[in-house]
């Protein structure tokens, strides 16, 4: 059933609305998700199913998609900050957060080849005082692995206030200046002006959402130089041609701007450093 008011527009019974949001605020794996993002795909779902228990079961469906599939619901957040402080240098901060980051699917795709990674990234770039991170997951704590200057500036966000609350905890302990937001990128790009921005693996899964997110947001950030990331295999190792259809779609997205783009490849990743004019 479609709920449409008299002008032809969607509208969505707010008995419904209140019985999806109740039933997703109960689970400890939605509760922690960005209300906003939340309540904006309990109400596309709700306008597409013919009960509030369907349109439930939809969007807990849609958040293991966009969120739910590369992270788990409970995480150690207080155990890892101790264990943050416990590291008596930077040798041993780097081997908890390697550890940490083992936890998120995408960041553990990129641990084998992390000093490359971002030794490839900077390689051309001019020295970097200030970072955002999009859809972040738990990126930022590969920060001590960036060639970053001096007191540079770390800005992260994603739709988890815990993982958002944790990293903003981390990031202090580990040195580095900057600030953590609990938001839902495909609706609210960052206004944050920085040297660097960071868009890893992130533009497919927002596109989920809306399928212009990806474009919008590229256009939105208030960046010198982007690196946007795809995966070149799906979350069970498969490649499928993957590397091409994606390259293929960044073109797309950029097409008619004026921008230098350099392009890496590794193992899992396609990446594409963007030098925005």
């Amino acid at each position: 059933m479609r709920f449409v008011n008299r002008k032809g527009k969607l509208r969505v019974p707010t008995d419904a609305l209140e019985v999806v949001m109740a039933a997703l605020a109960a689970s400890p794996k939605y509760v922690d998700v960005a209300p906003d993002l939340v309540r904006r795909l309990a109400v596309g779902e709700i306008a597409k199913r013919r009960t509030a228990k369907e349109a439930t079961k939809a969007t807990k469906e849609k958040l293991h998609q966009i969120g739910g599939a590369f992270l788990s619901p409970s995480l150690p957040y207080a155990r890892w900050l101790a264990d943050l402080r416990a590291a008596p240098d930077a040798v041993a901060q780097r081997a908890v957060c390697t550890a940490i980051m083992a936890n998120h699917t995408s960041m553990r795709e990129r641990l084998p080849f992390l000093t490359d990674f971002y030794a490839a990234i900077f390689a051309d770039l001019p020295p970097i005082h200030s970072v955002l991170d999009v859809a972040c997951g738990l990126h930022p704590l590969a920060a001590l692995w960036m060639p970053l200057a001096p007191g540079a500036a770390y800005h992260a966000s994603d739709i988890y206030g815990s993982m958002m609350g944790f990293l903003g905890e981390a990031l202090g302990v580990l040195g580095i200046a900057g600030q953590t937001t609990w938001a839902d990128a495909s609706v609210t790009p960052p206004r944050t002006a920085v040297d660097l921005a960071f868009v890893l693996k992130a533009l497919p899964t927002l596109e989920q959402l809306d399928r212009d997110a990806g474009r919008r947001l590229l256009l939105r950030i208030d960046a010198r130089y982007l690196v946007v990331s795809f995966p070149r295999q799906s979350l069970g190792g498969r490649q499928k041609g993957m590397s091409a259809f994606y390259e293929a779609h960044f073109q797309e997205l950029i097409v008619d701007q004026p921008w230098d783009v350099r392009r890496l490849t590794f193992p899992t990743e396609l990446v594409f450093i963007i030098a925005k004019r």
